[in-house]
């Protein structure tokens, strides 16, 4: 768990890992890995006046390939964004 809270409506996310392997067993080098578009909330802010959260903390959500800003925090990689990023969340 991080010790960051977001702040307003942002979330941070813990990406889910990119695939390692096809389906056939081929192994992917790191350059043709593509970005995860899932993953686990861990930390969401408040929301803003009039506009509460509607993700929670464990959540597993899927969000835009382009969504978020990186950060590494105690050695693990995290993304911070915006709830309007976060496309859904599996149930």
């Amino acid at each position: 768990m991080s010790a960051l809270k977001p702040l307003a409506d942002r979330v941070l996310i813990e990406p889910t890992p990119a695939e390692e392997k096809t389906a056939s067993g081929i192994i992917i080098p790191d350059a043709a890995k593509e970005k995860p578009l899932r993953g686990t909330v861990v930390a969401v802010g408040n929301g803003k006046k009039d506009e509460p959260m509607t993700v929670k903390e464990g959540d597993t959500v899927l969000f835009g390939q382009y969504s978020g800003t990186e950060i590494k925090i105690e050695g693990k990689t995290y993304l911070i964004m915006k709830e309007a990023d976060v496309y859904g969340v599996f149930q």
